[in-house]
C-alpha cells in the first residue's frame, strides 16, 4: 500500500467518525422546550396553557390593553422596558413552567 493510499484511507476514516457518532450525540442532547421566554408574546398569549403561565406570574402586564402592541416581542426583550415586573428570577420561573408544556399540534 502506498503512502497516498494510506493517506486516503485515513482521511476517509477520519471523516466517517463524526457521521457515525452524530446519532449518539443527538440522542444525548436535551430537547429544546417548545415555549420559553424567547418565544414571542403573541404565541404565548394565543395558547391557553402558556397564557395561564403568564397569568400566574405577570397577570397585571398581560391584562393591560396595550399588551397587544408587544405581541411580536419576547419576554426577554420586554424585560428592558419592564425590568421591575420581569426580573431575571421571574423569567427563570416562567421558563421552568413553560418548559413543561408540549408544543401545540
Amino acid at each position: 500500500m502506498t503512502i497516498l493510499h494510506k493517506l486516503m484511507f485515513a482521511s476517509v476514516a477520519a471523516l466517517s467518525v463524526p457521521v457515525t457518532l452524530a446519532p449518539a450525540i443527538a440522542a444525548e442532547a436535551p430537547a429544546t422546550p417548545a415555549y420559553s421566554t424567547q418565544t414571542d408574546l403573541g404565541t404565548l398569549l394565543d395558547n391557553p396553557q402558556t397564557k395561564a403561565v403568564l397569568d400566574k406570574y405577570i397577570h397585571d402586564m398581560i391584562s393591560n390593553p396595550q399588551i397587544d402592541m408587544a405581541r411580536s416581542m419576547t419576554l426577554r426583550q420586554l424585560q428592558s422596558y419592564a425590568g421591575d415586573a420581569l426580573t431575571d428570577e421571574k423569567l427563570k420561573q416562567i421558563d421552568a413552567d413553560l418548559a413543561k408544556i408540549p408544543a401545540a399540534k
